[in-house]
């Protein structure tokens, strides 16, 4: 099945492009979740303003990436949640808080849809996160989740 990405997914291509994915791929995952669209041809011009929209948003040469990259990776981000007394979490660490904490410790911009956690951060103490600035460049971010 011919599918238009609406969002990046790793393995697979970044937002705007057209990929060809199997039917119950596209049909159980990528469409009710909302990271693609079905293919037709008035849906082809959806596709240049999704590029443009993503252009906006991304960095553009590895250069930018590498410098970026450096303000992360010298940045300690801690974040404040609620724990019981066991350091289990009540809930989990989103992105979005990870992206929000990144900006409050004073280090750039980062969309929460480039942050990847390996697994669901559920406990209290320190966790690497990956966050994708590129696709050549990936950044390693230390996080400190204490009990808040």
């Amino acid at each position: 099945m011919k599918i238009i990405l609406t969002n990046e997914v790793s393995g697979l291509g970044a937002a705007g492009d057209v990929v060809e994915v199997k039917d119950g791929y596209a049909r159980n995952y990528l469409v009710p979740r909302g990271f693609a669209i079905r293919w037709t041809k008035g849906g082809e011009k959806d596709v240049e303003q999704i590029r443009r929209a993503r252009k906006i948003r991304e960095i553009a040469t590895i250069e930018q990436a590498n410098e970026v990259k450096g303000r992360l990776e010298g940045l300690r981000v801690s974040l404040k949640v609620r724990a019981g007394d066991q350091g289990r979490l009540f809930g989990s660490v989103t992105p979005a808080d990870i992206a929000e904490a990144v900006k409050a410790s004073g280090g750039p911009d980062v969309d929460k849809r480039r942050i990847e956690l390996g697994a669901p951060i559920k406990s209290l103490g320190a966790h690497q996160v990956s966050v994708r600035l590129h696709p050549e460049v990936a950044a390693s971010v230390d996080v400190e989740v204490a009990a808040g």
